[in-house]
Formats: structure tokens, sequence, C-alpha cells
């Protein structure tokens, strides 16, 4: 019954002489998402995408919600521009999406080809009287028309070349298409936020590598396995990501050799941030992603951030800065990520913590503390063992 799923994007349409770039972007993630699928083609046009297929749309949907840059989705039944012809589509379509519960409806007309004969109210009118005699001598007249709070609503739109007949609407998340605002490094453990806040980054039009700190045997290779499916997860959404592994172990003993207990967390952020940088800078990365949120652990309060920030002068991105944690649990699910982030495989940022971390640091009592650290000799090192795995 439906040959297409209509594709509407939001924010793209507002670029002017950029929108076909930005198009093009979403049109090649598209195809990313719908890699191993079966048969389609993408068609562009005026201002919308026309995915044709040959199955059944759900599977479709499911990939197709959650790319950035797509506002809304509908399957679509498509015929020509005689008017027996759409009152027979609409009939079929109707009749299908009422199957179960025909009560109130509204048939909604849109006319963009104005050379239709029929104005948009004399559509609706017709359509709508054709449509509650044709189901209520099915149903015995269990349906009625409600032109304010319809429990159905049958769309019809007329455009320049074809009718577009359909029911349903699928929101997508919006955005922008991933590849339209530069590169990111995202600092991506094993938990809950940081994949999230990699996805957030996505929706806006950025492109992600991503950094992981291994601390080997402290951290066990199952812990490093379940990085690398998060970031599988997350190059669903927008292609290829890099993943730096770097080894952490040394930097960590030699903090908790040296260094006052009570700064040990918030001199790790700090080593993880410089080497971060430099491997952002190395590849040429515009900004830092992390999934960090103020208040919910010591290392984020604002005075931890910005003892933390001072030692990159890239711009750190945090998307979750202010949401609850109940906020990003949901996006995790929704995106695919929670159950593989809840899996019971520490990571760096779980062990050597002391009983007691300062929550509220200075800058001069952080820097006296790294007093006795060979920074650039433990960062040289830790950069020498890295390593690079590609996410396809």
């Amino acid at each position: 019954m439906y040959q297409a799923i209509l594709v509407r994007y939001g924010e793209i349409s507002l670029k002017g002489s950029n929108r076909s770039y930005f198009v093009k972007s979403l049109i090649e993630n598209i195809n990313k998402a719908l890699r191993g699928m079966g048969k389609y083609k993408i068609e562009n046009s005026f201002g919308r995408l026309y995915l044709y297929i040959d199955d059944e749309p759900d599977l479709y949907l499911e990939k197709l919600k959650l790319i950035p840059g797509i506002v809304s989705l509908s399957p679509v039944a498509i015929t020509g521009l005689d008017f027996d012809k759409i009152k027979a589509l609409a009939l079929e379509v109707f009749k299908y999406a009422v199957r179960n519960y025909p009560t109130s409806f509204k048939v909604q007309c849109s006319r963009p080809n104005k050379a239709f004969p029929l104005k948009s109210p004399e559509i609706n009118m017709e359509l709508g009287a054709y449509l509650l005699k044709e189901i209520n001598t099915v149903y015995n007249d269990k349906l009625s028309v409600d032109v304010h709070s319809p429990e159905h609503l049958l769309n019809v739109e007329i455009r320049n070349d074809k009718a577009l007949v359909y029911t349903e609407t699928v929101y997508g998340v919006g955005g922008l298409p991933v590849g339209t605002s530069g590169k990111g490094l995202l600092l991506l453990s094993g938990g809950i936020d940081s994949p999230v806040a990699g996805w957030l980054a996505m929706k806006r039009g950025m492109t992600l590598d991503a950094l992981y700190f291994h601390s080997f045997p402290y951290t066990s290779d199952r812990a490093k396995e379940k990085v690398l499916d998060l970031a599988k997860i997350l190059s669903g959404y927008g292609g290829s990501i890099n993943l730096f592994i770097s080894h952490f172990t040394d930097i960590q003993m030699e903090i908790m050799k040296v260094c006052p207990p009570k700064y040990t967390v918030i001199i790790m952020r700090r080593m993880m941030m410089r080497i971060a940088s430099r491997i952002a800078r190395k590849n040429k990365t515009l900004a830092l992603v992390t999934g960090e949120n103020i208040g919910q652990v010591a290392s984020q309060t604002l005075e931890s951030i910005h003892v933390i920030n001072e030692v990159t002068n890239l711009p750190v991105l945090r998307p979750l800065i202010t949401m609850d944690k109940n906020e990003i649990i949901q996006i995790a699910r929704q995106i695919g990520t929670y159950e593989t982030s809840i899996l019971p495989y520490e990571d760096c940022c779980t062990i050597f913590v002391p009983r007691h971390p300062v929550t509220r640091p200075t800058l001069e009592e952080a820097c006296k503390a790294e007093e006795k650290l060979d920074v650039e000799k433990l960062i040289t090192e830790s950069m020498e063992k890295s390593e690079t795995i590609v996410i396809e």
C-alpha cells in the first residue's frame, strides 16, 4: 500500500544558499544508516525527501527517526492527480488506519499545486463525506467527523505531479545532519553519560572521534570491549569513528604515589584533558566533548570544571551539563546505548577514587599538587602506547 516514506527536515530549510550542502549530507547519512536494508531510492523534491521502498515501512522508520536532521516521517501512498483515484486510495489507506477502532476523523488537505481544479476545503468536504459513508457501511455508523480533536487524521497533499495520502506521522530528533558542523573528540567512558553527550553533539551536526582511557589490569579487556560496542552504536548515526585508546595506568599510579589524595581525581582529569587536547590538535579536531553534568560527582562542581579546563585552550562542549539523570537515561534508552552502558565493567574513572575527594579545588592548589609529576614525560609515554581503532 505504501510506496514511499516522506522525510521532512526542519532547520536545513533555513540555510539559504547552503541548503543543498546540508541536504546532500542528510542523504549520505540516510544511506549509511540504511546500509544492508532492502532496495530503496531517495528523491529530493521541493524541500522534502522521498524514500521509495519495496518493503514494509516500519523497519525503515525505526532507523530513520534517530538520524539527526530529520524532523518527521510519514509512510505515504502515492497516486496521480485524478480525483477518483485519490478517493479510492484514500479509502484504502483509511480503512487500514481505522480497522481496530473507527471513532472520529478529519480530512486535512494541502494543495501546493494551485492548478488542481478543487480547492482544499472542497477536497476535505468531498473526501470526508465519501469516507464517512463507506466506512460506516462496514462499521455500523461508529465513525464520526470531528474537526477539532479527531482520533484519526487523513492527510492528502496535492503536489505538482502526484497526490500523497497518509495517516501517520513519526517524529524524528531534528537537529542538523552529522558532518555539517565540524569534528569533535568525545571522551568516551563506559558509563551512561558520555555516549549520550556524543549523540547530542552529533545531533547538532558534528562528526566524532572518541578517546577512551584504559587502565589495564585494573580495568578489564571486557571494559574495553564495552566501549568499542558503544562507539559502534554511535557510528550508526553518523559514519565511522576513530577510537583512540590511551593507556592510562602508569599515569594513575604515579598520581596516586606522589599527589595529595584529595586532589588525585582532579589531577587525573587534568591529565586526561591534556592528552585529549594533544590528540585533538594532531587530528585537526575543533572541540572536546564530555559527558560532565554539574554536581553529579566531585569532579563536576563548577570549581572542579574550572580547574580541569585550565589545561586546554580548546572549546570543551558539555551537552549534559544541566540535565537530570533521568533525562540522560531516557535518551540513552532511545539511542540504544543504555543496556550496554550498565554492563558491570569498571572504567578508569571509578577506580583509585579517594574517600574524600576535593569538591571545591583551587587552581593554585591543583598546580602545587602536580609539582612532583613529570607531566610531559607521562603524557608522551602514554601517547606512544596509544592505539587507534576505526569503528565503522
